[in-house]
């Protein structure tokens, strides 16, 4: 599973909806990259990417 909402990343990494907001809003994740857009207008995060930001992988 590539894509998951703020939500489910919040419980599979613990870190907290806020945080992952946060860090979205800072440029820490980035779009098409860390996160996508919905045509509905939802995010969705690339999971793998954030396991890999996590793990000091990608800046």
């Amino acid at each position: 599973m590539k894509y998951i909402t703020i939500q489910k990343c919040s419980e599979l990494t613990g870190l907290s909806e806020e945080s992952i907001r946060a860090l979205k809003k800072k440029g820490y994740f980035r779009q098409d990259v860390h996160w996508v857009k919905a045509p509905n207008g939802r995010i969705f995060i690339n999971v793998k990417e954030v396991y890999e930001w996590i793990e000091g992988k990608k800046a």
